[in-house]
């Protein structure tokens, strides 16, 4: 592991991003309010550290080498996530707390923001960070105080409340649908089955329900996200086979339709989890609260 003497300081970072933008230390000198003497120094260190030229002159004009590239991608993700998190931190009073949740991207954005609605009048205090990552131990190793997911109401060391189940129905453009109705359901092969990369042997399981078998199960294009499903059905790629709380705006705007009437349960349900000794913490005891509130009332 490096020690701090082989670490680069943010300014020489600074200078030799800069520097990287202007091809000149004369420019990035003024841009950074420095002397260019300042700013080659800089650089110079950080060669000497990285033991390779970030920087060759070529008929007296600057350009960069390979490993300057190179490591110019690396510096401006750093540089990026330095300022961001400057701005995060800043943006807070000393009252605000931070409450950081974690849920599946198109849920988050289909079922969970809309209920939001409310929170910071109610809680104006508790700052709401919401992300899309879903490792297994986000909870338990304190990148999320609360997570929200798919599946069985059980993970070690954690309090799992359950929301709701859901049932998956096929859905398509209305343009897609042909003209005479079809009369068993393995005849939506024709339209192109759209494949969820969470849920592989979904198409599979909902023909099974129904005693009918194919061998397009899994076939078709296939996408990470309901969300691009739903748009890809929507465009008319295909049918794709979605959790229904997730189409319903679709389905009563008439930009989407059921093209054959088989809705089939999942055997998981939406469940919001956070770790057993967090039970108490206040803005964690709130935001479950809210959440009940949500579930329980009549328009959700």
């Amino acid at each position: 592991m490096l020690n701090k003497r082989h670490l680069p300081s943010i300014t020489a970072l600074q200078c030799f991003e800069a520097v990287t933008r202007h091809l000149s230390f004369t420019r990035a000198a003024e841009e950074l309010n420095l002397t260019q003497s300042a700013v080659s120094k800089q650089v110079a260190q950080l060669e000497e550290l990285l033991q390779h030229l970030l920087f060759r002159r070529v008929r007296r004009r600057l350009q960069m080498t390979p490993a300057g590239d190179l490591y110019l991608v690396e510096v401006r993700k750093i540089l990026t996530q330095v300022e961001m998190s400057t701005h995060y931190l800043r943006s807070y009073g000393g009252e605000t707390e931070v409450l950081r949740v974690s849920t599946p991207s198109t849920f988050g954005a289909r079922w969970l923001v809309p209920r939001l609605k409310g929170w910071r009048l109610r809680h104006p205090h508790i700052h709401l960070d919401l992300c899309n990552e879903q490792e297994a131990d986000d909870l338990l190793q304190g990148r999320s105080d609360l997570a929200f997911y798919f599946g069985q109401g059980s993970r070690p060391g954690t309090e799992c409340l359950k929301l709701f189940g859901e049932e998956l129905v096929p859905v398509c453009a209305p343009g897609s649908l042909p003209e005479q109705p079809f009369t068993d359901p393995t005849q939506l092969s024709d339209l192109v089955l759209l494949q969820n990369a969470s849920r592989p042997q979904a198409w599979h399981d909902w023909f099974d329900s129904q005693g009918y078998q194919t061998e397009h199960s899994y076939h078709g294009p296939r996408f990470e996200t309901f969300y691009m499903c739903i748009r890809a059905a929507q465009v008319g790629c295909g049918v794709a086979l979605l959790p229904r709380f997730l189409v319903e705006e679709e389905l009563a705007d008439g930009k989407l339709v059921i093209p054959w009437q088989h809705a089939m349960p999942s055997s998981d349900a939406y469940y919001l989890a956070y770790p057993e000794h967090s039970a108490e913490v206040p803005k964690v005891r709130d935001f479950v609260a809210w959440m009940l509130e949500q579930i329980d009332s009549p328009n959700t």
